[in-house]
C-alpha cells in the first residue's frame, strides 16, 4: 500500500471513529430506562420500549464497527494491513475506503 493511501485511510477511520462516537453519545441518551413516572399512555409507553429496543441494537452495531475502527487505525502501520489474511492478495482501495476495518478481499469474505 502506498503511503499516500495509508494517510487517505487513516484520515478516513478517523473521521468515521469521529462520527461513531458522536452517534453511539446520542444512542446511549436513547437507550436509558424509561421511568413509570413518566405520565405516557400505555401505547406510547410500548412505543417508547420498542424504539428503545431499536436503538439499543443500533448502539450494539455502532460499538462493534468503533472497536473494528479502532482496531484497524491501530494496524495500520504494519505492512500487512491492507493485505488479505486469508489469500494474501492486495485488497483493493475501493473496498478498503468503505470498510476500512476490512482484512479480507470480496472473494475470500464470502
Amino acid at each position: 500500500m502506498k503511503p499516500e493511501e495509508r494517510k487517505l485511510l487513516k484520515e478516513k477511520i478517523e473521521q468515521e471513529i469521529s462520527k461513531l462516537s458522536e452517534g453511539m453519545s446520542e444512542l446511549k441518551e436513547l437507550v436509558k430506562p424509561i421511568s413509570p413516572e413518566n405520565a405516557i399512555g400505555r401505547i406510547s409507553r410500548m412505543d417508547a420500549i420498542n424504539n428503545k429496543s431499536v436503538n439499543e441494537a443500533a448502539l450494539r452495531k455502532a460499538s462493534i464497527r468503533y472497536d473494528d475502527l479502532k482496531q484497524a487505525l491501530s494496524r495500520i502501520k504494519h505492512p500487512e494491513f491492507g493485505i488479505c489474511a486469508r489469500c494474501q492478495e492486495i485488497i483493493p482501495m475501493g473496498r478498503m475506503l468503505l470498510r476500512p476495518q476490512s482484512k479480507s478481499c470480496v472473494n475470500c469474505a464470502h
